[in-house]
């Protein structure tokens, strides 16, 4: 058994809730004029553990949080076309407080954007020569995402902490499996 109220899991049906970026921001401002949060989050920031927590708690379903600043995604990100300083990506939050379980987005199709990109990361160029070939022969509009398949298990299960279900966690006095 899962030793938590399953009623919780299943009453969650779609659709999920969006949340813009810009959002969120003011939803984090809300919370530390409350005193619900320590520190102030600025816009153009990645959202902390504190962060997600507090969003994630004021809701009873997963939550997508969307269009965040492209300075806090990956380079290969799509940028949107109407904000150039924003990325296509999304990270989904699971609920009670859990956090990020899901990241994902749009990825750019262009290779001038992906060359500038590496450049302006200072990033070895050769290394990415196999990603950019994906692009020089062509390619299409396409998307990807990551599961922390820890965090969705400490999420559906009720563990209050991540490091609980990872097999081999590295803590303090354990570094090796």
């Amino acid at each position: 058994t899962l030793e938590r109220d399953a009623a919780k899991l299943e009453s969650i049906v779609r659709p999920f809730p969006r949340l813009h970026y810009d959002e969120a921001v003011t939803m984090l401002h809300e919370g530390f004029a409350q005193g619900a949060l320590e520190n102030k989050f600025e816009w153009g920031g990645d959202l902390g553990a504190p962060d997600e927590s507090y969003l994630s708690s004021k809701y009873d379903k997963p939550v997508m949080v969307h269009h965040y600043p492209a300075a806090v995604k990956a380079f290969y990100m799509k940028r949107d076309p109407e904000r150039e300083e924003i990325a296509l990506g999304v990270d989904v939050l699971a609920p009670e407080g859990y956090g990020e379980v899901i990241g994902g987005g749009e990825r750019a199709t262009s290779i001038e954007f992906l060359e500038q990109q590496i450049a302006a990361h200072g990033l070895p160029r050769e290394a990415f020569e196999w990603y950019l070939d994906l692009r020089r022969y062509g390619s299409v509009p396409h998307a990807g995402f990551g599961m922390g398949i820890e965090r969705c298990t400490a999420w559906m299960c009720g563990i209050e902490h991540v490091r609980e279900t990872i097999p081999f966690p590295r803590m303090l006095y354990r570094l090796k499996p």
